[in-house]
């Protein structure tokens, strides 16, 4: 049994709740079931209208607010560590120095690219980007209004970056947890030191279950975005010879994309915003489910919940998503981008039911044997005794 920890949780939490936020809850109850004691420190994007562009430039470079904060936290309860999942943009990374004003090791986990893109998806008019990838001022990104579209908020997010990487607070973080080892090479390419960035995936918990597969439907789950491949999906479902149903959850800017081609398309159903068990319950179903994102994925969610369903997954050949699949027995790729090669490979599936179902089985198996709340545990477990 491993001694009783404190940690502190610090999370930014998004106004639509996504991926990174769902992990995050995984790994904090996870913790709490296993006897630690898991505080935390939250804030939301909802807040974000409250305040002038003035104010939130400010506290998205240095919020005092929340190094007090954190810093009182610190000062009233003996805390083994705190672990940063989300700073941005209203928390900052103002919150490493509090810990380090107080002798606790801070641990950040790389949910995104934040740290050396300033849209933290190095996605950028359609495309892949690393223009801003190595450079100390990450000026490409302003130049193009990477963030938001928006050249101010671009600002703000570069002299963030630039701010903290001239006085060295990427320095203070005892120990960075990359979800994937693409994502891990993209950081060690970045300038990150190699032996200061572990990997450790997500994981699914409670263990939802395997589904029948029997609902005669693909499934696409996840933000209704040009990153996230939706144009390419929809457009490879117009190709389809064989149609197949197409259930479509989550919300995002394309929803009028989305809802357009409901009515071009009479196989695409759009069933918007859907719960966790709700989900769950539709990948169980589903013959398989659709990645096709465009962007580096940092890991892929998504689709180890499909794993852990027994549901195969069809996903882009990019970023961390291609590191999860085992071509023909977890699930096929195509190249990202081209619709035509997915739906080359979605008819494939169809023409060949038995190693579809066969494919359901090692999904399955994956599943138990990589991201299974017990694995996942001991891995973060480890981590945190490094640091502490």
């Amino acid at each position: 049994m491993n001694e009783q920890l404190r940690v502190l949780s610090i999370h930014n939490n998004y106004k639509l709740r996504g991926g990174e936020d769902e992990s995050r809850e995984s790994e904090e109850r996870l913790l709490r079931e296993m006897g630690h004691i898991v505080d935390l420190y939250e804030e939301n994007n909802t807040r974000i209208a409250k305040l002038n562009p003035a104010r939130l430039a400010l506290r998205t470079i240095w919020s005092l607010e929340a190094y007090q904060s954190v810093h009182r936290k610190l000062r009233q309860n003996r805390f083994n560590l705190i672990h940063v999942q989300n700073f941005f943009p209203l928390i900052s990374p103002s919150v490493y120095y509090a810990a380090q004003a107080e002798g606790v090791p801070v641990i950040q986990t790389l949910r995104n690219y934040r740290l050396i893109c300033p849209n933290g998806l190095f996605f950028r008019d359609g495309r892949v980007c690393e223009d801003c990838l190595g450079k100390f001022i990450p000026y490409p990104g302003v130049v193009h209004s990477c963030y938001r579209d928006h050249r101010s908020a671009t600002a703000v997010t570069a002299a963030m970056l630039t701010f903290h990487r001239a006085i060295g607070t990427w320095d203070r973080v005892n120990l960075f947890i990359a979800l994937s080892d693409f994502a891990r090479h993209k950081f060690i390419e970045a300038g990150f030191p190699s032996d200061k960035i572990v990997v450790k995936p997500n994981f699914v918990h409670p263990d939802p279950g395997v589904g029948s597969g029997t609902g005669g439907y693909a499934l696409y789950v996840g933000r209704l975005s040009v990153e996230k491949g939706l144009d390419v999906l929809l457009s490879a479902w117009e190709r389809l010879s064989m149609k197949v149903p197409l259930k479509i959850v989550g919300d995002g800017p394309l929803a009028e994309l989305v809802m357009e081609a409901t009515k071009r398309t009479p196989h695409v159903e759009w069933v918007g915003i859907k719960t966790i068990s709700e989900v769950h319950r539709l990948m169980g179903e589903a013959m398989f489910l659709i990645f096709p994102s465009n962007w580096y994925e940092t890991f892929g969610r998504v689709a180890i919940e499909a794993f852990a369903k027994g549901t195969p997954v069809i996903a882009s050949n990019i970023g961390a998503i291609s590191e999860l699949i085992d071509r023909h027995q977890t699930g096929l790729c195509f190249k990202p981008g081209d619709a035509e090669d997915l739906a080359t490979k979605i008819e494939w599936c169809l023409h060949h039911p038995i190693l579809l179902q066969e494919m359901r089985r090692h999904a399955r198996a994956k599943y138990e044997a990589k991201y299974t709340a017990t694995q996942n545990y001991q891995q973060l477990i480890d981590i945190y005794h490094r640091v502490t």
